[in-house]
């Protein structure tokens, strides 16, 4: 969308069509790590979540009835990590699939033979290359408490990664980071993770993010912004990049709850 249709399109939405209060109040009273927020960036974040909500279709399945207070909450846990990235950042996302509780689709692999074999997982959440996200509901409920797990920043982050092509842990970066630097960093850390798990050691971060880099990535990004000091502990050159990403720390409350 060009610059100035879009600047018409956006003041015409936050005018007409804003998020009640009744429902930013509710998306907030279910998120610790919005509630942190100090008012300028919530506002911004409302806004952002107002204008995803409007151009991004939401499809309940199973039955599921899906609130607009329940929306809210979504939209508000996908535009923070994007809460400083560029207005279209988030514009691959065509539609977001939500049931009601864990998912179990079909993963097909292949294996080094060149067979493939066919399994079901139960899964909160899964980024599609055509531009849908799904999630369960369940899954977002435990999201955004300061515990480590969001399942909505996750496949945020693997959308994110999806601007280079199929998700591999190397987004396209933003002017001014260097390439070498990410590799470096995030390899490094991918090596230790999975050395520490081969060894039967405690990992520092939730073990899936040795899975594959691009689980690390939005592994990494989910305590970015739910547990960030835990992050900066374990790998703190991951935790700087991740910082120059997102556009630096949010502004937090003088207060948070």
């Amino acid at each position: 969308m060009p610059g100035r249709l879009r600047a018409w399109w956006r003041r015409r939405i936050l005018e007409r069509h804003p998020i009640g209060d009744a429902d930013w109040s509710a998306a907030l009273a279910g998120a610790l790590i919005l509630r942190r927020l100090a008012a300028p960036e919530l506002e911004r974040l409302r806004e952002r979540a107002t204008l995803f909500l409007h151009r991004t279709p939401f499809s309940p399945v199973d039955g599921f009835a899906l609130t607009p207070a329940m929306k809210a909450r979504i939209a508000a846990l996908a535009c923070l990590p994007a809460l400083r990235l560029p207005e279209d950042a988030l514009d691959a996302i065509r539609t977001v699939i939500v049931y009601p509780d864990a998912f179990v689709p079909e993963i097909e692999e292949m294996d080094e033979a060149g067979v493939v074999h066919r399994r079901r997982e139960v899964r909160g959440g899964e980024s599609w290359g055509h531009g849908a996200i799904v999630l369960a509901w369940t899954d977002v409920e435990a999201s955004g408490h300061g515990e480590g797990y969001n399942v909505v920043i996750h496949e945020i982050a693997h959308v994110l990664d999806m601007g280079n092509g199929v998700p591999n842990g190397f987004p396209p970066l933003p002017p001014g980071m260097r390439a070498e630097a990410w590799t470096a960093a995030f390899s490094a850390a991918f090596a230790d993770l999975n050395r520490r798990l081969d060894r039967h050691e405690e990992a520092p971060i939730d073990p899936y993010a040795a899975e594959a880099p691009e689980e690390f990535f939005a592994v990494t990004s989910e305590l970015y912004f739910e547990q960030p000091e835990t992050l900066h502990a374990a790998y703190p050159a991951v935790s700087d990049l991740l910082g120059r990403f997102y556009g630096g720390p949010l502004s937090a409350a003088a207060s948070a709850p």
